[in-house]
């Protein structure tokens, strides 16, 4: 499946999901010096194939006709930084409303591992922006997985469908936390906790075959 394809797969789950709504969101994979990104202003569930630019990364336009994400900045801003492949940023309901309301998620779930812990929110600036650009940069140190304030969530990974799972079990941490609030109070997990489940994945349980 080509760079492109692989936007219009992802973009059209991403709707399928309701993790964002008209216009909304972006995604991008990477290839080499080139990238694939989602185009500004179309539905992701509504894209073909040479609907997606393509653009080097320094930012320039290499080929298609419709212009970028408006979010491109931010996408190029991580490759730059990070060893990730993709990137998928999108505007999730419970995603959003931590995004909103915290200055991080805390570990309510031993998974929040898999995107590197502690879920950080980073500071709020205008989306397209290189602000907005370095402090998602700057939340993502570490991680597989930032929300961004008033804003939305973006995730990273090897490949576009790792990024896209990433974002995934991202909107599900963020749902547990806020349901729980309805509950009580969501119990948090410590480091030595954390830290348990670790050594636990590296040295798994060996079962012994029946003689």
């Amino acid at each position: 499946m080509s760079l492109r394809e692989q936007l219009c797969e992802y973009g059209r789950r991403a709707v399928e999901l309701g993790l964002v709504i008209g216009t909304s969101g972006n995604l991008s994979v990477r290839q080499g010096d080139l990238v694939a990104v989602t185009p500004s202003g179309a539905a992701l569930d509504k894209l073909t194939p040479e609907m997606c630019p393509i653009v080097d990364v320094d930012g320039y336009l290499v080929e298609g006709e419709l212009q970028p994400s408006s979010e491109t900045p931010m996408h190029l801003a991580v490759y730059e930084t990070t060893g990730a492949q993709a990137v998928v940023h999108t505007h999730s309901v419970f995603g959003t409303v931590v995004a909103t309301t915290m200055t991080e998620l805390p570990p309510v779930h031993y998974n929040a591992l898999l995107l590197g812990g502690v879920v950080k929110v980073a500071e709020y600036a205008t989306y397209g922006t290189p602000e907005l650009a370095a402090n998602v940069r700057a939340a993502l140190e570490g991680k597989q997985a930032a929300l961004m304030a008033n804003h939305g969530g973006v995730t990273i990974g090897a490949t576009l469908e790792q990024a896209f799972e990433a974002t995934r079990l991202l909107e599900w941490l963020c749902e547990v936390y806020v349901r729980g609030l309805g509950v009580g109070k969501p119990a948090i997990l410590t480091e030595e906790q954390l830290a348990a489940v670790v050594e636990r994945s590296l040295n798994p349980p060996r079962f012994p075959r029946r003689p």
